[in-house]
């Protein structure tokens, strides 16, 4: 991995307290993350063992029960 341009910023102590990157760097790191926290969920989703229910059956539970709720 290449290193990211970066700058600190400091307090009065010389403390780095905030980070400043590249606009295109930061958003490669929310999609990475974005990713990660898919790929978690999915493996906690597997780790369950309940049954799984087909996609437009979910659909159509969801939508009854946010009917029931209205």
């Amino acid at each position: 991995m290449k290193p990211i341009p970066h700058q600190y910023i400091t307090d009065h102590t010389g403390k780095k307290i905030s980070v400043i990157l590249p606009i295109d760097e930061y958003h490669k790191f929310l999609e990475a993350l974005d990713e990660l926290e898919d790929i978690r969920l999915y493996d906690e989703s597997k780790s369950v063992n309940e049954p799984s229910v087909p996609v437009d059956e979910a659909f159509k539970l969801m939508e009854e029960n946010r009917k029931k709720k209205s």
